[in-house]
């Protein structure tokens, strides 16, 4: 199979779809990196991008995208579960959890192909995580935490 064959073959939509994907997740993942959570930038990375190729591929096969969205859920949930730990009476990745299932969601709305969508769904998400540091910053003057 000669090269060109192989690129004249590839559905450009779909490669955009998953490259806007992991992108977008990435947005997501770096902002929980760089809090130094346990879900950072390449687990946000991967459910945004693993949420999109089921969708793509699945809409492929199976145009009802509400048993798409049931099957990424379902398993989404699994990985929110091991994201959540309790720690002496505390219960510590609840927001961690929170933004990997936001994140398969998102992952899910750019395998559809509504990037406009996915666009404002990031940036509700990210200031939504931001939300500590602009009270930070209202009551300390900086965004960053003191040590």
């Amino acid at each position: 199979m000669s090269s060109e064959l192989i690129f004249a073959s590839l559905d450009t939509d779909k490669i955009i779809r998953l490259v806007v994907a992991l992108a977008l997740g990435a947005v997501i993942g770096l902002e929980r990196q760089l809090k130094k959570r346990p879900a950072g930038l390449r687990t946000h990375m991967l459910v945004s991008l693993g949420s999109a190729i089921f969708t793509v591929i699945g809409l492929s096969l199976e145009p009802n995208t509400s048993r798409i969205a049931e099957a990424i859920v379902t398993g989404i949930g699994f990985l929110g579960a091991g994201a959540i730990i309790a720690q002496g009476g505390r219960l510590r990745g609840i927001t961690s959890a929170a933004t990997m299932w936001v994140v398969a969601g998102l992952g899910l709305v750019v395998g559809v192909g509504d990037y406009l969508l996915a666009i404002i769904i990031t940036a509700l998400v990210f200031g939504t995580l931001e939300i500590d540091r602009i009270k930070r910053f209202s009551e300390t003057g900086t965004y960053f935490e003191q040590e």
